[in-house]
């Protein structure tokens, strides 16, 4: 049995035995953490306004061979602006809903993102982190699951763990269930509907005047590349958040919210450039105890979660290839009560 699964089994245990309450760690934190700053939040805007008008400037003037530069900026300044529309889903942007609302949707604009469609999906995350069968972020696939699937399916499935294709999954995501109101319920259809036709007038605007002034290589200098960035990012931030060999998954009658946050929510650090136009949405776990945090608040908030709640963290990584080469290489499937394994063994077992 390896040293993971170990602490994974421990980690269940504590998931089911500990009384400790979500309410119980919030109340450790400053009172500062929750407090919604107008300036600090619309400057954040304005400097995220500019980083991308800056983007868009170097890929106008750059020569070919430095677009991949400007495409990696441009579209790391985009993934700035889906922090902001983060912030406005969970309602930390501003204190008026009809504010979160509208700024939510001007900001997933250029990225082709319905607002409401992901701000339910997302907020469903939060009540039902890492427990199994419910929470919908980057979950992870059951042996029993993946056999059920058909070939295709678990062929393409594999290949996206083993060739480490996980850069796309957010990708999959966004086309597969944002814009099917039949997803969501029906007391929450009318805003998702809403969401997506905004996103398709938009776009039915924005790409023939793009193919009129640049043509099709417009599309894909000046949309389509920072988009796939953006997307590398969601995706990076996504799976680094909640997966680890020894990150637990645990069913409902076993799941503890409080302790599913602590230790199933992980802190990586990457490149201060990145962290600055992604408004630090890196700095997860206080985000993941109070969705009321706005981001500007996050490291105050992780501050004090490492002061008083050190023991139920999860270890802090930083963000590198071999990061995301070992969390490719061994979080393929999940055993109910035991942990990851990687499709080498499964198919050692069968």
């Amino acid at each position: 049995m390896t040293t993971s699964i170990i602490k994974t089994q421990e980690i269940n245990n504590q998931l089911s035995n500990s009384e400790l309450k979500l309410k119980d760690i919030i109340k450790t934190l400053p009172k500062e953490c929750f407090q919604q700053n107008r300036r600090k939040a619309w400057t954040q805007v304005i400097l995220n306004v500019v980083m991308v008008g800056l983007g868009y400037y170097s890929l106008a003037i750059a020569p070919w061979f430095l677009l991949p530069i400007a495409w990696i900026f441009t579209g790391t300044a985009l993934t700035g602006f889906f922090v902001i529309a983060h912030d406005c889903g969970h309602r930390s942007f501003a204190k008026r809903r009809w504010v979160n609302d509208l700024v939510g949707h001007i900001f997933l604009l250029p990225l082709i993102y319905p607002f409401h469609s992901w701000r339910i999906k997302h907020n469903h995350h939060h009540k039902h982190t890492n427990k199994l069968d419910e929470d919908n972020a980057w979950h992870p696939i059951r042996p029993e699951v993946f056999t059920s699937w058909d070939k295709t399916y678990q062929s393409a499935f594999e290949l996206f763990m083993r060739k480490r294709l996980w850069w796309v999954g957010s990708i999959g995501h966004w086309a597969a269930v944002h814009f099917d109101w039949r997803n969501f319920k029906t007391k929450d259809q009318a805003d998702v509907k809403l969401s997506v036709v905004v996103v398709l007038i938009f776009a039915a605007i924005a790409f023939p005047l793009l193919i009129a002034t640049t043509g099709i290589w417009g599309v894909v200098k000046f949309w389509l590349m920072p988009w796939l960035v953006y997307h590398f990012w969601m995706s990076t931030f996504t799976i680094v958040h909640h997966t680890a060999a020894d990150v637990p998954f645990a069913e409902a009658d076993k799941w503890n919210e409080a302790i599913a946050q602590l230790s199933g929510t992980i802190h990586c650090d990457y490149p201060r450039w990145i962290e600055f136009l992604c408004h630090d949405i890196s700095v997860h776990v206080p985000h993941h105890l109070s969705t009321a945090i706005p981001s500007y608040n996050l490291r105050l908030a992780y501050s004090s979660i490492k002061e008083n709640w050190s023991p139920y963290l999860h270890d802090e990584c930083r963000f590198s290839w071999s990061l995301m080469k070992q969390i490719t290489d061994q979080c393929h499937l999940y055993l109910t009560d035991v942990g990851y394994q990687t499709f080498d063994e499964y198919y050692a077992k069968r």
